[in-house]
């Protein structure tokens, strides 16, 4: 069991910083300006709302012991830190993993 979990980390490792560095070298000649550079970031911001939206509504895992009514909570009061920390991702990340914990053991 330990090692099939050393792999998957591995593995996913591997594709996480080998598409980084692609698109470190490819990133040279595309102007931020571009259409192609448009659609990646339009293609990029689609997909991490799709999987947002897919863990929001059809939770898995220790997410489908959460209510609706706590999980849209925790989002919705995120989103408020989010804007209020001036964009910053740490805080709602946080929040949204402790509120959850304490959440799920109250209601």
């Amino acid at each position: 069991m330990a090692i099939n979990i050393f792999l998957a980390i591995l593995v996913t490792s591997l594709a996480t910083f080998l598409s980084r560095f692609l698109g470190f070298i490819s990133s040279v000649k595309i102007k931020e300006t571009s259409k192609l550079f448009r659609w990646f970031n339009c293609l990029a911001y689609s997909t991490l709302a799709a999987v947002i939206a897919r863990t929001v509504i059809f939770p898995v895992g220790v997410l489908e012991e959460a209510t609706y009514l706590s999980i849209f909570l925790i989002v919705i009061l995120s989103l408020i830190i989010f804007f209020i920390s001036k964009k910053n991702y740490v805080y709602p990340t946080i929040f949204s993993a402790l509120g959850m914990a304490l959440l799920n053991n109250w209601l």
